[in-house]
């Protein structure tokens, strides 16, 4: 015996069992406490490896958007590109031709006068052949009537060739010389000119007008003042809307006038065969004073379209006192609807009749 008191068996045996179902019991809460921790780590897991997916989708998505279609859509701008440097071109190029140098323009407006002067020497050359090939017959037949000799040789008239050739040099002498033979004091030349306030309007025409890509930018119709000039060819005229206008003119000097003349061209040498815009009745005033006075009837004229292409007419009132100024008055033309042509008008003194 030892002197310590034993346990007694029943209480050795709850104490045992106590001890046991207490181990149990905290085994019990040991796993109740590690078990959602260890239920909750796989999901979490899961978790964060779909929101790392998703991440990474969207990112290459939108980097898949941000240069794929680029690629593609660039040919868009490109083209916008190309289109906007064309119609650049065009407008530079039109403003360049808007801002043509004055110098430029004098020079084609020369050259253009040089054109038309020589296309007026070239017919009115035909026209000289032709009057030279019927004097020649003529004078074929002259010649070989005089010579007398049966088979038509005209070597055997004596100074038949310096003849023939005297004849033609007189026949060109007097197809250079002015047909009127009297001073003009309407010539811009020599310093008349048209007073555009007591002048009818020109006639407008697209026909008239230079076009570039489709936009007009210049007339070119003829001034008023063509009439005052002795280049006299198809097409270059004043023209004025309707068959009644009237063209008021500063003469060179101051004068007495006496006679008055009027130019169209020939049917024969018209593009249209048809000379309807000629001007057919016409009436001549002069005006007194500073060109604002009073206006004196001169006389009223009928201009034939069949006769010559150069008319004179005698005024039928003369006045007393030197005019500086005249008004031309187209009454009527030919039948043409739209538009009255005129080619050249003059006006004429008696010698010592100007101031």
């Amino acid at each position: 015996m030892s002197g310590r008191p034993e346990p007694a068996p029943g209480r050795a045996g709850e104490a045992g069992s106590s001890g046991s179902s207490g181990g149990s019991s905290v085994q019990a809460l040991v796993q109740g406490r590690e078990g959602p921790a260890a239920r909750s780590r796989l999901p979490r897991a899961w978790t964060i490896v779909l929101s790392v997916a998703l991440a990474f989708t969207v990112l290459l998505v939108g980097f898949h958007s941000h240069v794929w279609p680029r690629g593609h859509s660039s040919q868009k701008p490109r083209r916008l590109y190309t289109v906007i440097t064309e119609y650049g071109s065009r407008l530079s190029n039109y403003q360049a031709q808007r801002r043509v140098p004055k110098a430029q323009r004098e020079l084609f407006r020369k050259e253009s006068q040089t054109l038309e002067s020589n296309l007026r020497e070239i017919l009115l050359l035909m026209e000289q052949i032709d009057v030279l090939k019927a004097l020649l017959r003529d004078t074929w037949a002259g010649l070989h009537n005089y010579s007398g000799s049966p088979d038509g040789d005209p070597t055997e008239a004596p100074g038949q060739a310096e003849e023939m050739s005297n004849l033609v040099n007189y026949v060109l002498k007097k197809l250079r010389e002015d047909q009127v033979q009297m001073a003009d004091y309407a010539l811009k030349s020599a310093g008349a000119s048209i007073i555009e306030a007591g002048t009818s309007e020109s006639y407008k025409s697209d026909k008239a007008k230079l076009y570039w890509h489709g936009v007009g930018f210049l007339n070119y119709e003829m001034p008023p003042d063509s009439i005052l000039q002795p280049d006299v060819h198809p097409g270059r005229c004043w023209a004025f809307p309707g068959s009644q206008g009237h063209a008021l003119i500063k003469l060179a000097g101051k004068i007495i006038p006496t006679a008055v003349t009027m130019e169209h061209i020939s049917e024969k040498v018209s593009p249209s065969g048809s000379i309807s815009s000629a001007p057919k009745e016409f009436s001549v005033h002069g005006i007194l004073g500073e060109c604002e006075g009073e206006e004196i009837a001169l006389g009223q004229f009928v201009y034939n379209k069949t006769g010559t292409t150069v008319q004179t007419f005698q005024l039928q009132h003369v006045v007393s006192e030197p005019l500086l100024c005249v008004k031309l008055t187209i009454l009527s033309n030919w039948g043409h609807t739209k538009y009255t042509c005129l080619y050249r008008f003059r006006v004429h003194s008696s010698p010592g009749g100007h101031s």
